[in-house]
Formats: structure tokens, C-alpha cells, sequence
């Protein structure tokens, strides 16, 4: 059932005019069964002063490229009425010449450019317009026996259009339906959604609601639950083999899919997309076509269905399968544009977006874990549509002209422009060890500003979610996962490498930083302080490097390892043997993986910064104690020491390291491996000879 979430003093506090039209149209995108992702849009009649202060009539309406659910003020548009009213005694208008005459309509020219559908809500006589992509609205839309059926529902209350894209057309269309049936209370848009308006905010909204109830209702009552898709053909792997299953095939779809540019990959085994994969027609319903053209842009017109059987066939056979699935589609995609592009088109990239495996769920591709997300969100929309559609008649979709149209309509690709642009980190991930100490925190902040994904490995998990939890508030949902992980257990660091592939399908950037230190002279070193400085700033670097190598390899689209060593990798510390040499033994391991990495295009390298005090753990033990000791000073005066003892005169900082570490995982260093970069102002001892 769909809810009804109008609160009416919310609705008072977001006053009358623009501010309620913000509210309804929220609550309708809330709800995504309502409104798809980016889908949909509202608008309002009203009078505003203009810049002479004049009273004129406008129409605020929703702008290009927004989303219903999150969308603000700022995000629509008022044009003039006066101005967009004589259009519709024109016979016809194109796309092109429509957008160049709406844009001259608007009261302000800061405001976005208008929705592609601006005209449908001018042309209609009413102050209050919703136009919105229900799952049982659409899926009445998408069946090829609908507009009969939508004589059942709603008598003569409907106005049925016949598909036509959206413009000047398909709004001339609609509002003729309406002015020539006096008892139209709402217009069908076949293989599209729905419209409803209303005298006020509220009673549009209600109306909208109580439509696609009387739909929903319909379609339950018809709904049989052991027949859907064709009835059960796989049952679902249990939860974990799934997950352990995705967390295997990942990083080869992963890939598969980055032809160029790397794309990201998002695992999903929602209830309604097991059931969906494991029916006897899934296959061949999946490729009937989109459930909705705003679905086009971000799944493509058809998504990849693998035919493995989950009950007899073994993980090696699916990697196969999805192999040769993702390069047929590729091939079939390329041909697919070949067949349908108009002049000027430039091809996406050619790889699906949506992956349907039995028994395991579906996989998502994107430039973006937001965008991977969106496509997801998409799918699902499609699975509820053709849940409806089949327990109705039969579930139709665009042609294939029709729907190239759609994918390729520079209506709808300018919304794409409106993201921003990407940067030396985009598309990538990068697993940051030690991610909520000094240096490790820095260097989240430094990649992500740059466009990459992060996941935060850490000892400390409350402190790296909570690092998590404020990074993503500052760069956007789904950036930033945090894990627990000790790098002396093996189990542990496999289990956050596969937390991480199943975050975002792989990883690019391995940055290995977690540290300690201690201090004592040789001959007091004991045992338990040589294993425990061995265990982690050289075991733990191996187990982390080895997992990465691994699926760094498996992905098969290069990656960079940047291992964060000290002056000590090079240098003979005072009262710091294990210390040092397990930070030699960093360094080495380093040189050795970049060896064996190059013919992969793994790259590794190195930075050895020294007294890092600033935000540090290791700083504020008994570590500061001890060398202060080992120099003869106050714990007190080390900064200082630290820095007169550079030739450059200067403290090091997490953020010059982080710096370090940017540039080396950058293409700025695509040619260097195996190298050595010394953070440390300047420390003769220390020069490498």
C-alpha cells in the first residue's frame, strides 16, 4: 500500500507558494515505488513580482537533472504563463526549439533550465500538477492488454496516450485528452507513468495517491505469488555462499566492464531480485526492454542475465559465464548502436550496467558508487513493473529504435552534464590500512577530494566509523566504508579485502600505513618486542599486499600500492633495532612486490617520512617518551628537536605525506615503481646511498 506521509505541520511550516511544491514534491520522491530515482516531475501556478514589480503569472516547475526526493527551492524554475500559453495553438515544435523558447520564458535566468516535460504541466488548466512513474501505474502501462483493463479500474476517468516521447507533442496530446473529457481525473501515459493534479498542494497529492492505490489493488488482487515469472525455476543460495560467491566474481566483472575507465560494481541480493532471478521466465522476460524510458540512460535497454545454475554448477563456471556474457553483450551493444545512431552520437561505454545471476542476485556497474546505486535502484523499479505487468497480461516495452532514442536524446543526456566533473581519483578505490590515525585520516581526506572511494581499515573501528560517518557528510553517500582489521591476522585482513570488493567491486589504491613503534636499547630488546614489531610493520604489510595483489590481478586493469615506511627504512635508528629493521623489511618487500607486479601493471612504491607527531597514536604513547630519552631532552621538546635537525628546517605533517602517497598512486607517477620517496625535510643520515 502506499503511504500517505503528508504531516500537516510540516506542510504549514513549509509555507504557501514555492516552499510547499518543494514539500509535496519531496514526499512523492520518498517514496520510490512512487517516483523513480530522477524521474518525475511537479509544478505549481501562482503570481510572483517580477523584476519591474509587476504581478505576472508563473509556473514554478521542476528543473532539469533534480530528484523529486531531495530536491530544494533552487532547483525549479518560474516561467511566464503569458509567454507559454499561445504554444499550444501550434501544430508542432522540436526538441530543439522548444528548450531555446522556454529558456526566454523564464522570470530569472539563474534558475536551472526547465524540466524536458515543462509543457505538459503549462497546457493543463490547473494550478496544482504531478507527473510521476508508480510501479502499478506502469506496470498497467507496460501491459499490452492495459488500456482495457484501465476501463476496470478506473471507468471514464482516464485519459489514455498512446506512447509518444516527451515534448511538445506528447503535452499537446495530454491536455486535449483532459479538456475533451470533463470526468478526466488522470492520463495513462502507455510504457511511461502517470498524471494527476489538483487545486491545492495537498489535494494533488492525495489524488496521486489514491490513484495508484486503486491500481495497486487491482494488480494484488490478480497477483500469483507461485506463478510469478513463470514460477520458480532456481531457489536462492544461502546468504553467505552469496556473498562469498560476489566477493569472487567481483573483481573479473569489475574488469570486464572497465573498458578505458574503470567502472565500480555494487553487489544486491534483495528478496525481490532473488525471486526474479530464480524464475523459469526470467531470462527471457529480462530482455524485453526497459519498464520505463527514464530508465534507459542508467540500465541500458536490457541488462545481462547469466544462464548458470546455481544448484549444479560451480563458481569457475560462472566466472566463465560472465566472462563470455559481458563480452557478447559488449559486442551485441556496439551493434546495437551501429544499427540505430544519428548523426553526432558518441557511443557509451558498451559494457551492462545490470547483471542477474540465479541464486546469487544482481550486480551492478557504475562510473560512481551513487551511479552503480542508481542503476540498482532502477532495476528494482523494473522488477515490480514486470511483477505487475505479468500478473495483468503481458509485459511490452519500447521498440528498439524507439529506445535507442531515449538513451541517446540530448534532452536527456544534458542532465548528465550536470554532474560534476571527474578527477585524477574517480572511478577508483583506494583501502587505506591505519585509515583513522594522523597520516592515514589525511590521506582519506587527500583522495577523496580528488574523487576516490575510500574504505578505512583501522584497529580502532569506532574511530574509523565515526571518521566514515563525517567524510561521507562532506563528500557524499557510499564515499567512505569503514572495516575493522588487525594486519597481524590473516583472517581478518582477508575479511576486510572482501568487505571491500563487496563495497565497490575491487580496489585501485592499497595504501599500507597502520604502525606502531617501540624503543629500547639492543641488548634489552625483548622477544615479544621484536615479534610485535615484526608482526605488524612486516607481516601485516605482506598479508595486506598479498590480498590486494590478488585482486588487483584478478581485475586485471592495473592498481597501485603505496606502502608508508620512515627515515628508520633506511637509517640505523638508535634504540630502535626491531623498529627499524621491520621497517627495512617494509621497504624491501615493497621493491620485491613491484617486481612481480609490473607485468600486471601493479605498481609500488614507497614513502618514508620521519616524526610525524601531529594527530599520531604512535606519537602520543610511550613512543614519544622513549626517544626523547634516546636524545637526551623533555618528551616536551622533540617537535622542535626534530626540526632543527632537518637541513630544510621544517616540521613534517600527515598532510605532506598524504601528498607523498597522492602522487605516487597518481598518473603523474604512472612510469615510477619500486621507488622511494623520502618525506622528512631533509636528514643526512638518512640520504639513500
Amino acid at each position: 500500500m502506499v503511504a500517505n506521509l503528508w504531516d500537516s505541520s510540516k506542510a504549514e511550516q513549509a509555507g504557501k507558494g514555492l516552499g510547499e511544491l518543494v514539500y509535496r514534491s519531496n514526499l512523492l520522491g520518498t517514496d520510490r515505488s512512487v517516483a523513480n530515482w530522477g524521474g518525475g516531475n511537479t509544478s505549481m501556478k501562482t503570481t510572483e513580482t517580477d523584476f519591474r514589480g509587476r504581478e505576472v503569472e508563473v509556473m514554478w516547475v521542476k528543473g532539469s537533472g533534480s530528484d523529486l526526493a531531495t530536491m530544494k527551492a533552487g532547483n525549479f524554475t518560474a516561467l511566464r504563463m503569458e509567454d507559454i500559453r499561445p504554444l499550444f495553438e501550434r501544430e508542432a515544435m522540436s526538441d530543439e526549439e522548444m528548450v531555446a523558447y522556454l529558456s526566454n520564458c523564464m522570470i530569472d535566468g539563474k534558475h536551472p533550465r526547465a524540466s524536458i516535460e515543462t509543457l505538459l504541466h503549462a497546457f493543463l488548466p490547473f494550478k496544482h500538477v504531478d507527473h510521476t512513474h508508480p510501479d502499478a501505474i506502469i506496470s498497467l502501462c507496460c501491459a499490452d492488454n492495459g488500456k482495457e483493463l484501465a476501463k476496470e479500474i478506473y471507468g471514464d476517468r482516464f485519459v489514455w496516450v498512446p506512447y509518444v516521447r516527451p515534448g511538445f507533442t506528447l503535452s499537446k496530446l495530454i491536455a486535449q485528452g483532459v479538456l475533451s473529457n470533463p470526468k478526466a481525473e488522470l492520463v495513462l501515459m502507455e510504457k511511461h507513468g502517470l498524471v494527476t493534479w489538483g487545486e491545492t498542494s495537498h489535494e494533488s497529492y492525495l489524488k496521486t495517491l489514491a490513484i495508484i492505490q486503486e491500481a495497486e489493488d487491482f494488480i494484488a488482487a490478480r497477483v500469483n505469488e507461485a506463478a510469478l515469472y513463470g514460477g520458480s525455476k532456481y531457489a536462492a543460495l544461502d546468504a553467505q555462499t552469496r556473498r562469498d560467491i560476489a566477493a569472487q566474481v567481483m573483481p573479473v566483472v569489475r574488469g570486464a566492464v572497465s573498458d578505458g575507465k574503470r567502472m565500480l560494481v555494487t553487489f544486491d541480493d534483495a528478496d525481490d531480485v532473488l525471486q526474479f532471478v530464480g524464475g523459469e521466465q526470467a531470462a527471457e522476460l529480462s530482455q524485453v526492454g526497459a519498464a520505463c524510458p527514464d530508465h534507459l540512460v542508467h540500465t541500458k535497454m536490457k541488462p545481462l542475465f547469466i544462464n548458470w545454475d546455481p544448484s549444479t554448477q560451480n563458481v569457475e563456471t560462472l566466472i566463465a559465464a560472465l566472462q563470455e556474457g559481458i563480452e557478447a553483450y559488449k559486442n551485441e551493444y556496439r551493434a546495437y548502436f551501429e544499427r540505430n545512431k544519428n548523426e553526432g552520437d558518441t557511443m557509451f561505454e558498451a559494457a551492462p550496467r545490470v547483471i542477474l545471476i540465479p541464486g546469487v542476485g544482481m550486480l551492478n556497474t557504475g562510473k560512481s558508487w551513487s551511479m552503480s546505486k542508481v542503476s540498482g535502484a532502477l532495476y528494482h523499479r523494473a522488477i515490480a513493473v514486470m511483477r505487475g505487468a505479468t500478473s495483468l497480461g503481458k509485459f511490452v516495452s519500447l521498440s528498439e529504435n524507439e529506445s535507442y532514442n531515449v538513451e541517446y536524446w540530448p534532452l536527456e543526456l544534458y542532465k548528465l552534464t550536470l554532474a560534476p566533473a571527474e578527477a585524477e581519483f574517480s572511478r577508483q578505490v583506494a583501502f587505506i590500512t591505519g585509515g583513522a590515525g594522523g597520516i592515514g585520516s589525511a590521506t582519506c581526506r587527500r583522495l577523496l577530494k580528488e574523487g576516490a572511494h575510500v574504505v578505512i581499515a583501522d584497529l580502532n573501528l569506532e574511530g574509523a566509523q565515526k571518521l566514515a560517518e563525517e567524510l561521507n557528510a562532506t563528500f557524499g553517500e557510499g564515499r567512505v566504508t569503514a572495516v575493522k582489521m588487525d594486519v597481524t591476522k590473516e583472517e581478518e585482513v582477508i575479511a576486510a579485502l572482501q568487505d571491500t570488493v563487496l563495497a565497490y567491486g575491487g580496489l585501485d589504491i592499497a595504501v599500507n600505513n597502520a604502525g606502531l613503534a617501540t624503543s629500547s636499547p639492543f641488548e634489552d630488546t625483548s622477544l615479544k618486542e621484536w615479534n610485535l614489531n615484526m608482526g605488524v610493520l612486516a607481516t601485516g604489510y605482506f598479508l595486506v599486499a598479498r590480498e590486494a595483489f590478488k585482486s588487483m590481478k584478478l581485475q586485471g586493469i592495473g592498481g597501485n600500492m603505496v606502502f608508508v615506511g620512515s627515515k628508520n627504512s633506511v637509517y640505523a635508528g638508535k634504540n630502535a633495532s626491531a623498529y627499524s629493521t621491520a621497517k627495512a623489511a617494509e621497504i624491501h618487500l615493497a621493491r620485491c612486490i613491484a617486481a612481480e607486479g609490473g607485468q600486471y601493471g601493479i605498481r609500488v612504491n614507497s614513502v618514508l617520512p620521519d616524526a610525524i607527531l601531529q594527530g599520531s597514536q604512535i606519537w602520543n604513547s610511550s613512543w614519544r617518551n622513549e626517544r626523547a630519552a634516546a636524545y637526551g631532552i623533555e618528551p616536551d621538546q622533540l617537535e622542535e628537536y626534530y626540526r632543527k635537525r632537518t637541513t630544510l628546517l621544517v616540521n613534517i605533517f600527515p598532510q605532506d605525506i598524504a601528498e607523498s602517497i597522492a602522487f605516487l598512486a597518481s598518473s603523474k607517477s604512472s612510469k615510477t615503481t619500486g621507488c622511494m620517496i623520502t618525506v622528512d625535510g631533509g636528514v643526512p643520515a638518512a640520504f639513500t646511498r
